[in-house]
């Protein structure tokens, strides 16, 4: 919800500043999410006096001009056709952001002739699209700052706009008179009263209306309408069309204009037909019987389902009922006589109907939300008048179909509830006066609830609305009656939920968890680039705890070999914590490290049982990757430490320095050092290395997926033997990085017709479009990017 201050200020009688509105808004449960003040950047920009103008010597459109500033006389280069002497300006001097060309202006040279500032049209001041030439003041003084001037002659353009977010139980918010009303309870000002005084028909109402029996009942109880003759229709006053475009509403007509000013004024959504294009002279309120079709307002058509509500005239469906009204009806410049409706309509009605057609409208949000049926008849006569100011016409007798529906309703109001209830000692009296600010009727201990507060449905309501209007903030912790804990906030670091997530997932994929000292014998924390000085201990527990360990593996080796010596043979093993580098804290690194030795699985008749292999090692590092939410693109290259075989093992990597994980097959020496009976797979993943999120969200993202067939296509290069298959897959993969989705081989064959030292490498390419489905064209040339990028970059060929 959109407002501006000065239309607050015409509901509310205040001398509160705005920062004390703001304030107060917040804390009465009306949410401000910001606020636009075009004083802010308009501070730094005075008035001047060109006090000469002559042509720039070497430009036939720009002037040289002598201009009286706040800094003297500043001599100024400007382009506009209006640049002339005696003209009163707004001056920009050096180092002044420009908010509408985004620039902060200095002094520069324009064709070899200095220029020291700017004069400023409106569009460069962002307070219009006004663009033609340089604003031109009628008076002023030098000097003067220019948002003083604007507060004196056009306050309009320095008006600050106000938007708060409105929750679903507080429709009365979504009027400025309402919001008003909060404020007055508060004490910040005083409530204008609204007054409508009735405008008489001068002839009876040629339009007539009905309501169909079971409509009147569960969906628009009442309607009221009038025609007014002999309108004219055209632009708004200025005031009406800055306060429209100040809260994101664009100017179209007077009269459609005034209906959406009543519709954010008072919260009440007004209709206007144009009367001559009402066939057969009558409405009528009804539901859909399914089929029907609408062009509405907004120039598209839909299709009525069963049950909708709808306003219908002889030709057929002219507007939906409580959302949008109809293009054919419409009013234009042309409209001499309009009729003018407000109607009360259903609700949850009225949400299904906007749901179903996905039409979103100011109508519908209020409707669905509740408006004050009450207001109904008023709402139709301050239109009438303010349709007569601004738009002339002739009123007729106001035509009304159904009655307005009886929302009173009372509840008790127990003073002393306020402090059982919420912990606040509040006199009677003050509640007494809060409820009474807030339109409640109060007849003894009964508060009789107002038509526009629909949310109130309870006694305990009465207590809510008098603590929120005394401020929440003074609750006082001892006068609680009860505590209700809720949902904690998260305290856990990244590092610990990376450390959970690691040790989770280890667990999930058949690992058993091993808990080890961080202390070990000097000859194993030397096979693992440990056992320095640095790391030993001055008072060890025993020879074989004399250093930190400087990585998980020599403790799971340890717990192999143990249970290895006694009969178990197949392990899996996995630890999480910390490992040192050296003696200072700085250090210390977070690992998670798992241990593969045997076979993978029991023996049975199947032939499934195997010797483990670095590909399992790769899939449950890849799976402790993932979990931890390192990146999925990342490189796989070798040059490992010395205990990991030289051929057999793989570091995952972001860049040739960001080593986030190492898995593979350890080396056969170290092995037979730690008397562990091999081969024996592993991995170490570093938690600390991979990047942090830079989004802090409690929930994970939105899947992106794609409604269009992906493409998956085959491709074999005849290479040379030491080609590397990870070359081809980055290559094939930044033929196309936004289509192709994935790359991986399928395929090696090695000998045969291909020659000595020769190989064929067959990979399976996927194409996702996210925007269209791909030709056959589009195809076959991502195939030709990827023959080139990999004949490139390995030097192999096409096999044919």
């Amino acid at each position: 919800m959109k407002f501006t201050l000065s239309w607050l200020k015409d509901h509310l009688d205040t001398e509160a500043s705005l920062d004390e509105i703001l304030d107060a808004l917040t804390d009465l449960g009306l949410e401000v999410e910001g606020v636009e003040n075009p004083a802010m950047k308009l501070e730094e920009f005075t008035l001047g006096k060109v006090l000469k103008a002559e042509k720039h010597p070497d430009a036939d459109r720009l002037r040289v001009c002598q201009v009286a500033t706040a800094r003297g006389v500043q001599q100024i280069i400007c382009g506009a056709p209006n640049a002339r002497e005696g003209i009163t300006v707004v001056v920009a001097h050096p180092g002044t952001y420009i908010p509408g060309i985004d620039t902060i202006i200095q002094v520069g040279k324009i064709r070899g002739v200095e220029s020291h500032g700017m004069m400023c049209s409106e569009r460069e001041m962002e307070l219009s699209d006004e663009h033609d030439g340089i604003i031109e003041l009628p008076s002023g003084e030098v000097g003067e700052k220019f948002t003083d001037w604007l507060a004196g002659n056009d306050p309009a353009k320095v008006d600050p706009v106000i938007e708060i977010a409105i929750t679903p139980n507080r429709p009365d918010a979504l009027g400025v008179h309402g919001i008003a009303r909060d404020l007055a309870a508060r004490g910040l000002g005083t409530l204008k009263p609204v007054e409508v005084d009735p405008v008489a028909g001068q002839f009876p109402c040629p339009v007539s209306v009905t309501i169909d029996p079971e409509t009147q009942e569960s969906a628009c109880p009442v309607f009221y309408g009038r025609v007014i003759k002999g309108v004219k229709n055209g632009p708004s006053p200025q005031w009406l069309r800055d306060r429209l475009r100040a809260i994101g509403l664009r100017p179209i007509s007077a009269l459609v204009d005034i209906t959406n000013f009543f519709t954010c004024d008072m919260n009440r959504p007004l209709h206007v037909f144009d009367a001559d294009k009402v066939a057969g002279a009558a409405l009528r309120v009804h539901g859909a019987e399914g089929g029907e079709t609408f062009l509405a307002l907004d120039e598209k058509e839909y299709v009525m389902q069963p049950g909708m509500t709808v306003i219908s005239d002889a030709n057929g469906v002219e507007s939906l009922g409580g959302v949008m009204g109809g293009e054919e009806s419409g009013c234009t410049e042309d409209t001499a006589n309009v009729f003018l409706e407000a109607a009360y309509f259903d609700p949850i009605r009225t949400a299904m109907t906007g749901r179903a057609l996905k039409i979103n409208s100011d109508a519908r949000y209020r409707f669905e939300r509740g408006i004050d049926p009450e207001w109904t008849p008023h709402g139709v006569e301050a239109a009438t008048r303010m349709i007569m100011d601004l738009c002339g016409g002739e009123p007729s007798e106001v035509v009304v179909a159904g009655a307005i529906p009886d929302t009173a309703r009372a509840y008790k109001l127990d003073t002393d509830r306020v402090e059982s209830l919420v912990g606040m000692d509040i006199p009677a009296d003050e509640q007494r006066k809060t409820l009474t600010a807030l339109g409640f009727r109060l007849e003894g201990d009964m508060a009789h609830v107002p038509p526009w507060r629909p949310d109130v449905l309870g006694e305990a309501d009465l207590v809510e609305e008098v603590a929120r209007v005394a401020s929440l903030t003074k609750l006082e912790g001892k006068r609680m009656p009860r505590v209700h804990v809720g949902v904690p906030t998260g305290i856990l670091t990244h590092m610990q939920k990376r450390e959970a997530a690691a040790r989770r997932t280890c667990a999930a994929l058949g690992y058993n968890e091993c808990v080890t000292y961080s202390f070990i014998d000097q000859a194993s924390a030397a096979l693992f680039g440990g056992g320095d000085d640095a790391a030993a201990l001055e008072n060890p527990i025993s020879s074989e705890m004399s250093h930190m360990r400087p990585a998980l593996l020599p403790g799971l080796l340890q717990a192999a070999a143990r249970n290895q010596a006694r009969g178990f043979m197949d392990l899996a093993l996995f630890e999480v914590g910390p490992a040192f580098h050296g003696a200072e804290p700085e250090e210390q690194h977070l690992l998670a490290s798992g241990l593969l030795v045997g076979q993978s699985a029991p023996r049975d008749p199947y032939g499934s049982r195997r010797p483990v292999d670095l590909y399992d090692v790769k899939a449950d590092c890849e799976a402790v990757l993932a979990a931890i939410g390192a990146p999925a693109k990342a490189q796989i290259l070798r040059g490992a430490r010395e205990w990991w075989h030289p051929g057999r093992h793989g570091m995952v990597c972001l860049g040739p320095k960001k080593v986030m994980a190492v898995f593979g097959e350890l080396h056969p020496k170290v092995l037979a050092r730690m008397d562990v009976k091999g081969p024996a797979m592993a991995f170490t993943v570093w938690l600390e290395e991979p990047p942090l999120p830079r989004r802090k969200a409690a929930t994970r993202p939105a899947l992106g997926a794609s409604d269009f067939q992906p493409v998956e296509r085959d491709f074999a290069f005849v290479l040379d033997a030491q080609v590397e298959a990870a070359n081809v897959v980055n290559a094939a993969a930044g033929a196309d990085k936004a289509l192709i989705e994935e790359v991986r081989v399928f395929d090696e064959f090695i000998g045969g017709s291909l020659g000595e030292g020769k190989k064929s490498l067959a990979i399976t390419v996927r194409m996702q479009p996210v925007d269209k489905t791909l030709t056959e064209e589009e195809i076959e040339a991502v195939g030709r990017k990827i023959v080139e990028k990999v004949q490139k970059a390995t030097g192999g060929t096409l096999r044919g």
